[in-house]
C-alpha cells in the first residue's frame, strides 16, 4: 500500500508550477520583510550611491530651510517649499482674491 500518492504532470508543467511556487514564495517573503522592518537585518553596508543620495537630500533640506526662512525674513510675501521641476527650493504663494460684487 502507497501512503504518498503522486499526480503525475508531464515535466514542463512540472517546471512551471515550481517556478511559480517559488516566484510566489520571494513575493510573499519580500512583502513580509517590507511590513516587519526588524525581521530582516541586513548585514550590508548602504552602498555609496545610497549614501550619497540621503547626504543630498540632507543637503536639500537644508537649503530649502534656509532659503525660506531668507524670504520670510526679507519679504512680505508667504512663501512654501515644494519639489519644482525647474528646481526652485522655495515658490511664492499668491492669495485667491475674490471678485469684488
Amino acid at each position: 500500500m502507497q501512503l504518498n500518492k503522486t499526480i503525475p504532470f508531464p515535466n514542463k508543467t512540472r517546471v512551471a508550477i515550481l517556478a511559480e511556487l517559488e516566484k510566489e514564495r520571494r513575493r510573499l517573503m519580500q512583502n513580509q520583510s517590507m511590513n516587519t522592518p526588524g525581521a530582516s537585518i541586513s548585514l550590508s553596508r548602504p552602498s555609496l550611491k545610497e549614501f550619497r543620495d540621503n547626504l543630498e537630500q540632507q543637503h536639500i533640506a537644508a537649503q530649502q530651510k534656509a532659503a525660506l526662512q531668507h524670504a520670510h525674513a526679507h519679504s512680505s510675501g508667504f512663501f512654501i517649499t515644494q519639489d519644482s521641476s525647474f528646481g526652485n527650493l522655495i515658490l511664492p504663494v499668491l492669495p485667491r482674491l475674490e471678485p469684488e460684487s
